[in-house]
């Protein structure tokens, strides 16, 4: 079966909220081994909902609506799916009933614009929604299932789980899983991973491959569909081991593992401590290092100028001036060392070409060193700026260099 997820809401539209929802549902019906080709947002305007209502009954299965259900006059869901499956809103006595019992026992009066809440299509089914006021509901129309759910997380996520769900199970005889796994890539980028990978992109069936780039990491996500997690799992098992032999040491850790765990547990199994210089970074270094090392981050440098950094240097017995940005990470991140006592110095020295207002890929040039007992590795990059992007780039970059020296791969 396909589904289709429709979220409602114009503050969706305005940017006021994100839609997680939409994400969270995706993960579910995905684990249930249901089809998703299509997610949409419309916002509160009856026509334009009864329009992509439509459209999404002609090529899915069963539509999921999230919000729209509550009291007041935008929302309009209900008057939405009665439209687009040809009948009244109708008032249930039972969810009305309901409705009065529950603002009872909290005090309050029910309200004209609250009675609307126990209105839905004609013929619908009642879902009850033991976390809020307004009930669901789920059309059985005869191009496909229509299930509205209200838009508030922990209301719709119970929902989910315990009524939707198991009656798509029960209604579609849902047998299949769908489930992933991730392989992160470091120091490739995402043309490269697909030159090396582009094969398996191109011709898997079931798993399939699929690459999806962020600053400083690429992933490969591996998707299988089969009739359990054990059973997927030898589906994705050999196409993973042939990713790993074609993108090499480069793969640094599966699904939830992330760079800061990785060099974490380096860290302690080599019961190294280190310290930090950076200044375009402004920080974003030393925090991932610090939440990677824990107690093992001794210190954490951060300069603004050029005065500060020949300061640095000097306390760690360097004499500036440096000829060139290699050779001044370097004498930085022994200067570091010393002066901080920490068995390991890390320095990230970034240079800025010109005046930019760009966040990602700023031009100019970043130098990174990495200094310890025996230890003088070092790595440059054509790049250099101080939107988040660049910034996480030069830090996964840096713990990249950390996790590859004390591995002997670098």
């Amino acid at each position: 079966m396909n589904a289709e997820i429709v979220a409602i809401g114009s503050e969706l539209l305005l940017g006021q909220i994100v839609d997680s929802n939409s994400a969270w549902i995706a993960q579910r019906l995905a684990d249930s081994g249901v089809n998703l080709f299509y997610k949409t947002v419309v916002g509160d305007n009856e026509d334009r909902m009864v329009a992509i209502l439509d459209q999404a009954l002609n090529r899915a299965d069963v539509v999921i609506t999230t919000g729209g259900i509550g009291p007041t006059q935008d929302d309009l869901t209900r008057e939405a799916v009665a439209r687009v499956t040809g009948r009244k809103v109708v008032t249930d006595p039972g969810s009305l009933e309901e409705l009065r019992e529950r603002f009872q026992k909290r005090g309050f009066i029910l309200t004209k614009n609250n009675e609307r809440q126990a209105q839905i299509p004609e013929g619908a089914r009642v879902i009850k929604n033991p976390n809020g006021t307004a009930p669901a509901f789920l059309v059985e129309d005869e191009r496909g299932v229509v299930i509205s759910v209200p838009g508030v997380p922990f209301e719709m996520k119970w929902l989910i789980d315990n009524e939707v769900l198991p009656y798509l199970k029960k209604r579609f005889g849902l047998s299949q899983v769908i489930h992933y796994r991730i392989l992160k890539v470091s120091d490739v980028g995402e043309s490269s991973v697909d030159h090396l990978i582009g094969h398996l992109i191109a011709e898997s069936a079931n798993p399939t491959v699929g690459v999806l780039a962020h600053p400083g990491q690429v992933d490969v996500r591996i998707t299988a569909r089969a009739a359990g997690e054990e059973e997927a799992q030898e589906l994705i098992e050999p196409v993973a081991a042939e990713v790993r032999s074609l993108l090499g040491d480069n793969v640094f850790a599966e699904d939830e593992v992330t760079m800061e765990e990785v060099v974490g547990r380096l860290l302690e199994e080599k019961n190294l401590t280190i310290s930090t210089y950076e200044d375009l970074s402004g920080g974003s270094l030393a925090e991932a290092v610090r939440d990677a090392a824990g107690g093992k981050f001794v210190e954490g440098v951060i300069v603004n100028t050029n005065e500060a950094l020949e300061r640095l240097a000097r306390a760690g017995g360097e004499e500036p001036p440096f000829a060139d940005g290699a050779k001044r990470a370097a004498a930085l991140a022994r200067a570091l060392r010393r002066a901080t006592g920490a068995d390991l110095g890390l320095a990230v020295h970034a240079v800025e070409e010109g005046d930019q207002r760009t966040e990602n890929l700023g031009r100019g040039q970043t130098h990174v060193a990495l200094a310890g007992d025996g230890i003088a590795a070092y790595r440059h990059n054509a790049s250099a700026g101080r939107g988040r992007p660049d910034r996480r780039r030069a830090s996964l970059n840096a713990m990249s260099l950390i996790r590859r020296t004390l591995l002997g791969l670098e």
